[in-house]
């Protein structure tokens, strides 16, 4: 089997300051079956190799003056870190709400097998 093909640099480092190549990007939303949407999106557009859809949790945060108490459905993005930048243009587009949570952290460390899996994907 060939090595897969090197990565472009992104902006973004890790805690050591290393350049982060591959992210998990999270994002939450009030039904299980808008989650399944954003993720399906990201998939079909190549934005992210995989997309995990956690069970309801429920979320405390202030909003406009109030404490708010609602359930969310948490979406994990794996993808390269050079799609960033598209895979959170289509999540604030496709989103609902005004402010949508995006988080991406870098992955610092996992298996050359599945992050190569994760590039191909994302290409």
């Amino acid at each position: 089997m060939a090595d897969p093909e090197p990565l472009q640099p992104a902006e973004l480092t890790d805690p050591g300051g290393q350049s982060a190549r591959f992210l998990t990007v999270m994002t939450a939303i009030d039904s299980e079956r808008k989650a399944e949407r954003l993720a399906r999106g990201a998939i079909e557009g190549r934005l992210a190799a995989c997309a995990q859809i956690g069970a309801p949790v429920t979320s405390v945060y202030r909003w406009e003056n109030a404490v708010e108490t609602g359930q969310e459905w948490q979406v994990l993005f794996k993808t390269a870190a050079t799609r960033y930048e598209a895979l959170e243009a289509y999540l604030l587009d496709a989103h609902d709400y005004e402010t949508p949570e995006i988080i991406a952290t870098p992955i610092t460390r996992g298996g050359a097998g599945y992050l190569a899996w994760v590039a191909k994907e994302t290409k």
